[in-house]
C-alpha cells in the first residue's frame, strides 16, 4: 500500500474522537420515553371520543395498545397496569397521525384500518381478532362463522373467549359478533353499549331482535335464489316483496338456494 494512502479505519477513528470531545452530554430526559413507547416498552394515553361515549386509547409504536370504558384516568391506569404490566403515561391527546386515524375510524365514507398492538395474545386468538377485521361497517357475523372461517369449526366457545380478550374494542370490532340464532349476544363494554355502536353503524336492533325471536336466521332472494346473513350488504338491498325467510341454512338449501359469497352463511349454524 503506498504511504500516501489513507486507512479504511479512518472515518471510525474521527467518529470515535468526535465521540469524546462531546464529554458528558446527556440526552435530553424526554428522549428516553420516546424510545421506549417506539418499541413498544412502554405506552401513552388519552381521553378520545368514540360512538358510545369517551373511551381511554393507549398506544405505543406497535400500534393501539388498548381502548377501555373507564370512570377516570386512574381507573384506566390501573386497569392497565393489571393487564399489560408496562409503564404508562398521559397525554393530552393522540398524536396528529393517529388522532386523524382515529376520526377517521367512524366515518362511514371510510374504511380506515389501525395498526395494533396484539402481544400477549395467542395465535389462535390473534387470528379470531384479525378475521373479526374483515366484518364490514354495519354487519354481524355469528361466533361459528368466526371459527369456521379461521379453520376451526368447534370452537365456538373458544372464539367467544377470545372476543373477551379483545384490547382495543371499536377498533377491532367484536360488537359485530353475534350469536348463531341472531341475538347481538354479549359484549365487553355490556349490551347498552354494544346496541348503541350497532346503531351508530347502521343496524336496526330492533328489527334484528323481531328477526330472532320469529327464529328467522337468513335472508333470501326469490329472483337471484341466493341467502345472506340479514345484516349482509345484499340481504338490505332485497325488497320485500322478493325477500324470502329461512330458519337454517339447510332449509334455504333444499328450497334451491345457495350461499352468498360475501357474507359466507354455508355452514355456519
Amino acid at each position: 500500500m503506498e504511504g500516501n494512502a489513507r486507512s479504511p479505519l479512518a472515518p471510525a477513528r474521527a467518529l470515535v474522537q468526535q465521540f469524546r470531545a462531546l464529554g458528558q452530554v446527556r440526552a435530553p430526559e424526554t428522549v428516553l420515553p420516546m424510545v421506549l413507547e417506539r418499541l413498544g416498552h412502554r405506552d401513552a394515553y388519552a381521553l378520545c371520543p368514540s360512538p358510545i361515549g369517551p373511551v381511554y386509547v393507549a398506544y405505543n409504536g406497535l400500534g393501539l395498545s388498548a381502548v377501555m370504558c373507564a370512570a377516570s384516568a386512574t381507573e384506566f391506569e390501573y386497569a392497565f397496569q393489571v393487564r399489560f404490566h408496562r409503564a404508562l403515561r398521559q397525554a393530552a391527546t393522540l398524536p396528529p397521525s393517529l388522532a386523524q386515524t382515529w376520526e377517521q375510524l367512524w366515518s362511514r365514507k371510510t374504511q380506515t384500518v389501525l395498526q395494533v398492538d396484539l402481544r400477549g395474545l395467542t395465535t389462535f386468538e390473534q387470528a379470531v381478532l384479525q378475521k373479526v377485521r374483515e366484518v364490514p361497517r354495519g354487519e354481524m357475523r355469528p361466533y361459528a362463522w368466526v371459527a369456521r372461517e379461521i379453520g376451526h369449526p368447534t370452537a365456538v366457545r373458544a372464539v367467544g373467549t377470545a372476543l373477551r380478550r379483545n384490547p382495543v374494542p371499536l377498533v377491532i370490532p367484536c360488537h359485530r359478533i353475534g350469536r348463531s340464532d341472531g341475538s347481538i349476544g354479549h359484549y365487553v363494554f355490556g349490551t347498552a353499549l354494544k346496541q348503541a355502536v350497532l346503531a351508530a353503524e347502521g343496524i336496526d336492533v330492533g328489527t334484528l331482535t323481531h328477526w330472532t325471536q320469529t327464529g328467522v336466521r337468513y335472508h333470501g332472494s326469490d329472483t337471484t335464489h341466493i341467502y345472506c346473513y340479514p345484516t349482509c350488504r345484499h340481504a338490505r338491498r332485497i325488497s320485500e316483496r322478493h325477500r324470502v325467510p329461512f330458519g337454517s341454512a339447510a332449509e334455504a338449501s333444499a328450497a334451491g338456494y345457495r350461499p352468498c359469497r360475501v357474507c359466507r352463511p354455508a355452514l355456519a349454524s
